[in-house]
């Protein structure tokens, strides 16, 4: 159940934001599509190369495909108040599928027993792969390489579920919003890491 919710919140949300910046950046109808696609399902195809899992599992999950190309659908067509509204909220969006694949992703890594090592990386790519390739596909720079906290908490959700320190659907969705809350904080107050430019 914890890992079904997960998949249908992230993939929504994931296909949601990659529609909004293709909107933002003037694609056409499939190219809102294709971003939002790529958005929502890249960061779990990197995933299941990395852990061992089969790649073309994407195929099997034809409800979530569904899902992700009505919500798609419904934010391209929405009045253009809306759609002005939907891309101020296009953070938040960014910060549901960060939890919820981060979250998702150290859980099946965990499940294939795999080291903790494996465990944060595998939480780490599924969390911000998507938004990765979206920014590329885009044209702007991925935003978990710039200075600003973004990997930090995808990094976090994997570490709590490596140690064990969640189970159970209700401790995995506190720690869902625990991260989004986090992330959300950290864009407000314009939290970063060190850097240095050269």
């Amino acid at each position: 159940m914890t890992w079904d919710l997960l998949n249908i919140i992230g993939t929504i949300a994931f296909a949601i934001s990659g529609a909004l910046v293709a909107m933002e950046e003037d694609y056409d109808l499939l190219g809102v599509f294709i971003l939002g696609l790529v958005t929502a399902f890249g960061g779990g195809i990197i995933r299941n190369v990395l852990i061992g899992l089969p790649v073309d599992t994407i195929w099997e999950q034809g409800m979530l495909l569904k899902s992700a190309l009505v919500a798609m659908g419904i934010v391209f067509f929405m009045p253009e108040h809306f759609i002005q509204y939907s891309k101020r909220s296009l953070h938040f969006f960014d910060a549901i599928g960060l939890s919820a694949f981060a979250i998702q992703g150290a859980i099946a890594a965990s499940n294939m027993n795999h080291p903790m090592s494996a465990i944060i990386v595998a939480a780490i790519l599924t969390g911000i792969g998507g938004g990765m390739i979206r920014d590329i596909l885009a044209g702007r720079k991925p935003v978990v390489l710039r200075e600003e906290i973004y990997a930090v908490w995808a990094l976090l959700g994997g570490l709590i579920v490596g140690l064990n320190m969640v189970s159970g659907t209700l401790q995995y969705m506190i720690l869902f919003v625990c991260l989004v809350l986090f992330r959300m904080l950290s864009v407000k107050f314009n939290w970063k890491l060190p850097h240095r430019a050269l």
